[in-house]
């Protein structure tokens, strides 16, 4: 089955999305990252979307779900590198994406989270 990777760095998970997202690896990513906060005790989460050109109505939902969740278990959620075309969907869709932090970058999301960074 295919996954996304979840790296850990201090007490951070990282998540680099480069594969196009369907349902079922959102569901798959959404499982495998509730059960990495807890594992790792994770304070935050960054999830890099730059190389996503698309996202339709339900990852948006599931990016929202694992913010709802992740903030549940204490860690705060910061979503990086959308492109300009998804921010339009996510609008055009009426998706807010409420409770989840946005930063252009890496380093600014990880400054978000209190973790550093260098711009």
């Amino acid at each position: 089955m295919e996954r996304i990777p979840i790296l850990k760095m201090g007490k951070l998970l990282l998540v680099t999305i480069q594969v196009d997202m369907h349902d079922r690896l959102a569901m798959t990513l959404q499982d495998d990252l509730t059960t990495r906060i807890v594992k790792d005790r994770a304070k935050g989460v960054l999830i890099d979307i730059s190389a996503l050109d698309l996202v339709d109505s339900f990852i948006g939902r599931m990016i929202n779900n694992i913010a709802a969740m992740a903030k549940i278990l204490d860690a705060d959620t910061v979503l990086v590198g959308m492109q300009p075309a998804v921010a339009i969907t996510l609008v055009e869709l009426g998706l807010t994406l409420e409770g989840v932090k946005t930063a252009l970058n890496v380093d600014r999301g990880m400054k978000m989270l209190g973790l550093g960074g260098m711009s």
